[in-house]
């Protein structure tokens, strides 16, 4: 039964609290919540607790924080609650081998990919900026490799060509939730839940984003410039500088023109298109000025902030 299960839950941001809700919501167990510490967040810098760790204190389940998990006495605690299982998602910490061996039935990982493609931090937005068509979740026993353990279950979705990181997160944490549900309810009738190896073909790494990654670069064609914005939409963001100030671009896609042959990152006109490699041709649809609020194309134009000809570099 549901109930019988002692759950241990792992997780952080937003993704994690969709799991997290469906198992409390189901009547599962869950006797301890670990979750980073708080941190400061916003312009105000006011420390925050993370979206995991409010559910849990709300639902009045034992909140844990730790700065890490190496230590002897953070893995003792760990080893008291007895669990039958943790489920683990975008928690933010390497689990050591005592933490990972601790619940009977060991740790369970959701991860946002068809793994083995993927492994790594930022698999939601490497897929769509690498053009790939699909995207799911795999539900993985955890071992002491990044993201190389057993695939208990898998389960794929499209993406479209208008995805965004963010669209694509609330899809797969919704999916996440509902393939962690199938899994504890086959653990709790049956007492064991079937993997199969992890294939050695197709691995890929999802390596962690950094500011710098939202560089634009117009020598790249149309279609890989819109899939980085797509990706990198809300984080970090995607920008290019006009007249040594930087502009964000929020919002684009490829367009088709007449063939142009203008030196990349050139403004055409005033309808929002820009030069790219290969004589592509992206138009932009909503930019932020340095300092600035979000604006369509046309608005910048009026306020002076570009002109056609000039380039963006």
């Amino acid at each position: 039964m549901a109930q019988d299960l002692k759950i241990g839950f792992m997780g952080t941001p937003d993704f994690a609290l969709t799991a997290l809700q469906a198992i409390a919501e189901a009547g599962y167990n869950v006797v301890c919540v670990y979750s980073q510490p708080p941190r400061p967040k916003g312009r105000g810098h006011k420390v925050q607790k993370s979206p995991v760790h409010s559910f849990a204190e709300e639902r009045n389940i034992p909140v844990y924080h730790p700065q890490s998990l190496k230590s002897k006495d953070v893995q003792d605690a760990f080893l008291e609650h007895n669990l039958d299982v943790a489920i683990v998602a975008a928690y933010g910490l390497i689990l050591p081998k005592a933490v990972l061996d601790a619940p009977t039935y060991g740790c369970i990982n959701i991860h946002a990919s068809l793994l083995p493609r993927w492994r790594g931090a930022s698999p939601i937005q490497r897929a769509i900026w690498q053009g790939d068509s699909q995207s799911g979740v795999t539900l993985m026993q955890m071992d002491e490799g990044l993201d190389t353990g057993p695939e208990i279950m898998k389960e794929a979705i499209d993406i479209s060509m208008q995805e965004t990181a963010t669209t694509l997160h609330d899809r797969l944490a919704v999916l996440g939730g509902k393939m962690v549900l199938e899994a504890l309810d086959k653990l709790a009738k049956n007492g064991q839940l079937e993997s199969k190896a992890q294939s050695e073909q197709g691995v890929t790494y999802a390596h962690l984003l950094h500011k710098q990654d939202g560089k634009i670069d117009w020598d790249e064609d149309a279609q890989a410039i819109d899939r980085q914005i797509r990706a990198l939409n809300p984080w970090p963001g995607v920008w290019c500088e006009y007249q040594g100030a930087r502009y964000k671009i929020t919002q684009a896609q490829p367009a088709q023109p007449d063939q142009t042959n203008h030196p990349v990152g050139t403004i055409l006109g005033k309808t929002g298109y820009v030069q790219c490699a290969d004589q592509t041709v992206l138009k932009i649809e909503k930019l932020q000025p340095a300092g600035k609020t979000p604006m369509d194309f046309a608005s910048a134009l009026n306020g002076g902030y570009i002109k056609p000809g000039e380039q963006f570099s």
